[in-house]
């Protein structure tokens, strides 16, 4: 890929990051985990046709749906979240727990 030289953050377009595409979360007992084994089924918070959470390094970028691509997965972007969110929520608090900061005494 070609980057303009003019552009201020072209030096940062080969930073490698992570994405990552989450399908679900839910919130279970250990006990229950402890049962887990093969054939299992986990049924996860999101329904089935809601478009999935796409994200880099662990922040909410972009929703998108599941596609096949040969014979591996892929996501088709749907839609890019803004640093301020959709709807009115804020993209840094979307399906994350806050993060406790630590405090000097």
């Amino acid at each position: 890929m070609t980057h303009d030289a003019n552009d201020p953050l072209s030096n940062l377009y080969d930073v490698p990051v992570r994405l990552s595409v989450e399908l679900g979360r839910t919130e279970m007992p250990l006990s229950d985990i402890a049962t887990l084994g093969p054939g299992a089924v986990v049924e996860l918070g999101k329904s089935a046709g809601e478009s999935l959470d796409i994200r880099v390094n662990g922040k909410l970028v972009a929703r998108g749906e599941a596609v096949v691509v040969g014979e591996k997965y892929g996501i088709r972007i749907v839609e890019i979240v803004r640093a301020g969110g959709r709807d009115g929520q804020s993209a840094q608090t979307t399906s994350e727990p806050p993060q406790e900061k630590e405090h000097a005494a």
